[in-house]
């Protein structure tokens, strides 16, 4: 089923979406994380051909979800860019003028080491380590729990850093591994937008779920 999946969190209706983001319906939101925009054009400057095509595709990707759903507000848990600036990043800033009315918050993830002033000329709203909104806490590295209040860890928290992946075993000794949202009782861990990124293999418990990315579609296993 390539259509979103819909996870219901403390009274919050979640669209699980298979382009690697969630919509939150009540608040007219996309979430997501690990852009890691101008991450291929890091690598060419390190004489590695990684097409621009990749980025392209993932901005794309990334419009065709604000459309879809006609966010009103984008929610970044972290690693939006991957490193210095290059003349990618001055691609997103041409298309940041296309959704000039698009609210956008970046809580910052250890990739994002770019000056102030490109995110203030990119009008982006910038958390260094949390964003509250709602019933929600959204942070890019579960480590940063240990800054946390208790009234704070009460809270359901959305995450990135990780890049979930998920193995399924099929008959023999087969095994193939897919992107996957990965939901714990306390947490949440996103999967990374961009395609262009590794994955960390998890292995949820009888109370966890996960929702694997297969074939662009949504595969919840319990």
């Amino acid at each position: 089923m390539k259509n979103p999946v819909p996870h219901i969190l403390r009274q919050q209706t979640l669209w699980v979406s298979p382009e690697r983001c969630i919509f939150w319906e009540e608040e007219n939101t996309l979430i997501l994380a690990d852009l890691h925009l101008g991450k291929s054009g890091h690598f060419r400057k390190e004489g590695i051909g990684i097409p621009q095509s990749i980025y392209k595709a993932d901005l794309q990707r990334l419009m065709a979800q604000l459309y879809l759903y006609k966010a009103e507000r984008l929610i970044i848990a972290g690693d939006f860019t991957h490193s210095t600036a290059n003349k990618e990043l001055d691609l997103f800033i041409k298309w940041r003028k296309d959704f000039s009315l698009l609210h956008i918050d970046l809580v910052k993830g250890n990739h994002d080491i770019l000056a102030d002033s490109w995110y203030s000329d990119a009008d982006i709203q910038v958390s260094p380590l949390k964003l509250m909104a709602g019933p929600f806490l959204f942070l890019h590295d579960l480590k940063a729990e240990k800054e946390l209040t208790a009234e704070e860890k009460k809270m359901y928290r959305f995450t990135g850093h990780l890049h979930p992946a998920v193995t399924l075993k099929g008959k023999g000794r087969q095994t193939l591994r897919f992107p996957c949202y990965y939901f714990t009782p306390e947490y949440a861990v996103l999967p990374a937008f961009s395609r262009f990124t590794g994955g960390y293999k998890v292995q949820p418990t009888k109370d966890e779920l996960v929702y694997a990315i297969v074939d662009d579609g949504i595969m919840r296993l319990p």
